[in-house]
């Protein structure tokens, strides 16, 4: 029996995340490609992204924590696809810690999305490239894995080579 692609990647995704830990500056990217969905889940510091993990404390650091949800919420500004792949985005979803209630916790923090994109001609996908680092300038590297037709691989992801290819 042929196991999913996705449901392959997110096992090896749970060992690999359980096994390593939280670095400032260094963000996880898991790509998994099934017919013809295009999946992104991405785990980015708190710090990264906005300079601080704890509850914000007045108003210039809710701004930075909702301005930072806003932009990770618009895929299209932080991730390409292959063009001629003709991939559309499906959904996003963006879990931010400190964004509902206050919470007291003084543990590190990850912004965790889950990014969906449908592709036409998914046999023509064969990068994914990142404005992250554009975007977040405390964000370094991005460690990144993918499960694709093409079979699994890793890359690591920097400011200077911000493309995933397969």
């Amino acid at each position: 029996m042929k196991i999913p692609t996705l449901a392959l990647l997110l096992a090896l995704s749970f060992n690999v995340h359980a096994a390593g830990g939280h670095n400032h500056g260094v963000g996880k990217l898991d790509v998994s490609v099934d017919g013809e969905q295009l999946t992104l889940e991405l785990e980015l510091p708190l710090d990264s992204a906005v300079g601080f993990e704890r509850t914000p404390k007045n108003d210039k650091e809710r701004a930075a924590l909702a301005d930072a949800e806003r932009l990770l919420k618009d895929a299209a500004a932080l991730f390409v696809p292959t063009p001629a792949a003709a991939c559309t985005i499906d959904s996003v979803a963006v879990e931010m810690p400190h964004a509902g209630k206050p919470s007291e916790s003084h543990e590190h923090a990850d912004i965790d999305v889950r990014y969906v994109f449908r592709c036409a001609n998914p046999a023509m996908l064969k990068s994914v490239e990142t404005a992250l680092f554009k975007h977040f300038k405390r964000l370094y590297r991005i460690e990144a894995r993918r499960a694709t037709p093409a079979g699994q691989g890793s890359a690591r992801l920097s400011a200077k080579q911000a493309v995933m290819t397969w």
